[in-house]
């Protein structure tokens, strides 16, 4: 790469997952021409010569929900007819206990909106990304390569990459959950086990899921069904993030076909009618892992890196998303006033501005399954007549609704 200029901001991405190629979009969308923006990632990725909406979903491809603020984001990016052909739009999610009377239906005509949310194939989503970020004149993509470490210079960072040296005035670790790089650089992080692992997999089921995506609370934990694009494979599909005891997540993950169905539909029931395929499965351990400084002078820490959450809701990515959105936002103000990106006050600001809907979000996040798990009698009761209560009470599902779709940061943003 060639020396930058001393007119010239630098910002470098050390993470070219979903989070990453973001946040390169926004800034080279915000920020002004003579920033350059570097995105580091340590996996091969493609050229992405093939057109952009000439994707066809696959039965067994990994699946993003998006909340209607990240759907407004990409739209604004102009991404959201490459999006189009992975998406399924969420018209409604039932919510409900199992064994229990309570339950609540959230609708998208009653916020006036086309859907609540989206469902997008990781494929999808990470081509999109990644042909328009190789359309930026001003963003260069090195992969593989890896940062390895960045120790402070000047008013900047010098980062260190896996054969030479580059400095930046802005570095931001977006590497996932298990960063060496957050760890290196001395970044304290906290992280809560919740002894539960989450069992992941693709289906196909008898009926038609009709744009409803469900959320059941079990005795192990959450069970979610997320609805998907048809494939050639399969016509109704759907994406499953099941909570189980570890031990029980592996015995389902290896299962046979028939004893996963039975078991899935004991816990689910016959709204969909019969399980007829069953994709790969998969399982993986759940924490929750917060990052407890995000911001120094020339570093962030963002996506995974920054906070891990349960996938209950399906919140961490749009919060993630919220995350980038609001620091390219806070960089493009800096920018108007003449002050570095990597400038202490600027990035504390940031971080100020992000507690409470980072907050909020966690802690509905880690103590939802919790909460539904908790096995008292009154308990029981006061959580069947508040998801009673959500259907009941119009202005408290919109209300509820609007925060877990992130609007208000959204429209804060706008503000």
């Amino acid at each position: 790469m060639d020396a930058v200029s001393e007119a010239e901001s630098h910002i470098l991405i050390a993470g070219g997952g979903m989070v990453g190629l973001s946040l390169a979009l926004l800034l080279h969308e915000q920020l002004p021409a003579e920033t350059r923006i570097t995105v580091v990632e340590g996996r091969a990725l493609p050229a992405s010569t093939a057109p952009q909406n000439d994707y066809h979903p696959s039965f067994d491809a990994r699946s993003t929900a998006l909340s209607y603020s990240t759907a407004t984001l990409y739209r604004e990016l102009g991404l959201w007819t490459s999006l189009l052909p992975g998406l399924a739009p969420i018209d409604q999610i039932h919510v409900s206990r199992r064994g229990r009377f309570g339950s609540s239906l959230l609708s998208s005509a009653e916020q006036g909106w086309d859907a609540l949310g989206w469902v997008v194939e990781n494929p999808c989503l990470g081509r999109t990304l990644l042909a328009a970020v190789h359309a930026c004149s001003r963003v260069t993509l090195r992969c593989p390569d890896r940062v390895t470490d960045a120790v402070p210079s000047g008013s900047g960072v010098r980062v260190r990459l896996a054969e030479e040296e580059l400095e930046a005035d802005l570095l931001v670790i977006a590497d996932g959950a298990e960063s060496t790089l957050r760890e290196k650089m001395g970044f304290l992080t906290q992280r809560k086990s919740y002894g539960q692992s989450a069992l992941i997999a693709n289906l196909a089921f008898e009926k038609d899921h009709g744009g409803c995506a469900y959320e059941r609370f079990t005795a192990t934990g959450p069970l979610a069904l997320l609805p998907l694009p048809p494939s050639e494979q399969a016509a109704h599909r759907m994406a499953l993030v099941w909570t189980l005891d570890p031990s029980d997540a592996a015995a389902m993950e290896i299962a046979e076909e028939a004893t996963f169905s039975r078991a899935l539909l004991d816990a689910f029931g016959y709204r969909l009618g019969r399980v007829e395929r069953v994709g790969d499965r998969h399982s993986y351990p759940l924490a929750l892992t917060e990052a407890v400084e995000q911001v120094r002078r020339g570093c962030v820490v963002l996506g995974n890196a920054a906070h891990a959450l349960h996938p209950v809701a399906g919140q961490g990515f749009n919060l993630a998303l919220r995350d980038a959105a609001a620091l390219s936002h806070a960089l493009a103000n800096a920018a108007d006033t003449g002050a570095d990106a990597g400038d202490t006050a600027v990035l504390m600001q940031y971080a100020e501005n992000r507690q409470r809907d980072q907050a909020q979000t966690i802690a509905a996040s880690d103590g939802l399954p919790a909460m539904f798990m908790v096995n008292d009698p009154l308990l029981s009761l006061g959580r069947d007549l508040a998801l009673s209560g959500m259907d009941m009470f119009p202005l408290l599902r919109r209300e509820f609704v609007q925060q877990a779709a992130g609007m208000a940061a959204l429209e804060a943003r706008h503000g």
